[in-house]
């Protein structure tokens, strides 16, 4: 009886609590995504994290220092990966499909970006900051690779304002626009 029950108990809370499905293409990718309301909890945590930072909002060329854009994908990272470790062990086999998911947007979508680019230009930027005194904007237009820097970089974050839309209907489902 006792294992019916447990048996039963699992069976119901990974069919009640499984909302949707939904596919987001990563890299080569693509995951399909079966959700429930831990998972909802912790996209609404990513989502805030992706709407109120600049890895969620797209990058102006003009207005936009991309030191200040490095420091808030790395915040992301690191807070992203804390809400994974949430995840309570006895959910992880019913949110697999978010783990997975999120760990593809980061090591997938946002490290490569970060791992070709980040280290050298800030350690250019740093120095070139001790010899120009202008503005952040007009100093970083002066790095040698900046065109190729900002076309990968726009584009990494076009993946990251699309993970921020999926979260955001899993967050708050399907009926937000």
């Amino acid at each position: 009886i006792s294992f019916f029950i447990r048996q039963s108990v699992n069976f119901a809370n990974r069919k009640s609590v499984t909302v949707e499905e939904v596919s987001l293409g990563i890299g080569k990718s693509s995951v399909k995504l079966s959700y429930n309301k831990k998972d909802q909890e912790i996209a609404y945590k990513i989502w805030v994290e992706l709407s109120t930072r600049k890895i969620g909002l797209r990058f102006d060329k003009e207005n936009d220092v991309i030191k200040e854009v490095y420091d808030s994908w790395y915040k992301f990272f690191e807070t992203a990966r804390e809400l994974l470790k949430d995840i309570p062990g006895n959910r992880i086999p019913y949110s697999g499909d978010l783990i997975e998911l999120t760990e593809k947007v980061l090591n997938i979508g946002l490290r490569p970006h970060l791992t070709k680019w980040q280290a050298k230009y800030r350690r250019w930027y740093e120095e070139e900051l001790k010899r120009d005194s202008g503005t952040p904007q007009d100093i970083q237009k002066k790095y040698p690779e900046y065109d190729a820097l900002v076309e990968d970089l726009i584009e990494t974050n076009e993946k990251m304002i699309e993970y921020k839309k999926l979260m955001k209907k899993i967050a708050f489902g399907n009926d937000m626009n």
